[in-house]
């Protein structure tokens, strides 16, 4: 068990245990004393755990493990293992230019203000529609035009990128959002493709 979760788990035990403590002996909140440890018992505790359980979903919430753990987006997670280099996410996952832990959540998440929260709330929308709504999705699709702002977040100064062709012709446009990433770049997961790619040695597709 993580060092931060086993701290939660005995922060909720000492929670309950002095909720139970007051419950048993209700005078101990007669004096000053106990009505400040009731407080704290039972606002500043609980609180403070929905806190801490929501930071640490929040967490959990990046890891490509999660993304894929719904059987819709399982085809998305098949697409790093593409033995093409053409295909930005197998180019970006097989060759480590991402963390692997957080393969979705690293391009998927908007490098604004708020932008995690936003590209949380989204993520709950395909869980809504496809799971809860009448009317699923055929297929997953953004929300959004994909924004430069993704891809610079990483490339932006690096010299592979600025110094090549024709990145450093069009860099303003790019740095603009004026021309997109993806027009030349439009091969990402290849979906439509999978049943016809070829697997990278050693990985299973």
């Amino acid at each position: 068990m993580p060092l931060e979760s086993a701290g939660i788990f005995i922060l909720i035990a000492v929670t309950i245990l002095l909720i139970v403590a007051l419950i048993l002996r209700p005078g101990l909140s007669d004096a000053v004393s106990g009505k400040i440890l009731s407080f704290v018992a039972l606002f500043i505790l609980p609180v403070t755990l929905a806190l801490a359980g929501f930071d640490q979903h929040m967490e959990q919430s990046k890891s490509t493990q999660f993304c894929l753990s719904c059987h819709v987006m399982e085809q998305h997670g098949r697409s790093v293992h593409i033995d093409d280099q053409n295909y930005i996410v197998a180019a970006h996952f097989q060759n480590r230019r991402i963390p692997r832990e957080q393969l979705c959540y690293t391009c998927h998440t908007h490098y604004a203000m708020f932008g995690g929260v936003q590209s949380k709330l989204n993520g709950l929308k395909h869980l809504w529609v496809n799971y809860i709504s009448p009317i699923a999705e055929e297929k997953i699709e953004l929300y959004e035009p994909y924004h430069n702002r993704e891809c610079l977040h990483c490339h932006d100064g690096a010299r592979s990128f600025e110094e090549s062709e024709p990145h450093n012709i069009m860099l303003e446009e790019l740095k603009s959002n004026e021309t997109s990433c993806l027009d030349c770049h439009n091969l990402v997961h290849g979906l439509d493709n999978l049943d016809k790619a070829t697997w990278r040695a050693g990985e299973k597709g």
